[in-house]
C-alpha cells in the first residue's frame, strides 16, 4: 500500500475516534427526545456520524469522502459503545 494512503487511513481513524463520543452523545439526545426512533438507533448513529463528519470541514483538510468514512466509522463505534454499556451484566457471584 502507498505510504500516502496509509497516512490518510491513519488520520481517518484518529478523526473517527474523536467523533465517536460526540456521536454517542448526540444519538443519546435524539433517543431521549424522540423515543419512537429507538428501534433505528444503529442506522441513526451511522447517519448522525456521517453528518457530523461532513460538517467538520472547518477542522480538517480531508476530502468529503474521507470525512464521511470517518463519520460512518464513528457512528458504528458509538453504536457498539452504547450497546456494550447497555447490556453489561454484573460479574457472577463466587460460590
Amino acid at each position: 500500500m502507498d505510504p500516502i494512503q496509509n497516512e490518510t487511513m491513519y488520520q481517518v481513524l484518529v478523526f473517527s475516534t474523536i467523533l465517536a463520543p460526540i456521536v454517542t452523545a448526540v444519538v443519546e439526545l435524539i433517543k431521549r427526545s424522540l423515543p419512537r426512533l429507538e428501534p433505528y438507533l444503529a442506522l441513526l448513529s451511522v447517519v448522525v456520524g456521517a453528518l457530523l463528519g461532513a460538517a467538520a470541514y472547518p477542522f480538517t483538510d480531508f476530502e468529503l469522502t474521507a470525512r464521511l468514512w470517518a463519520g460512518g466509522i464513528a457512528g458504528l463505534a458509538s453504536t457498539g459503545i452504547y450497546n456494550s454499556l447497555l447490556t453489561r451484566k454484573p460479574p457472577p457471584a463466587d460460590k
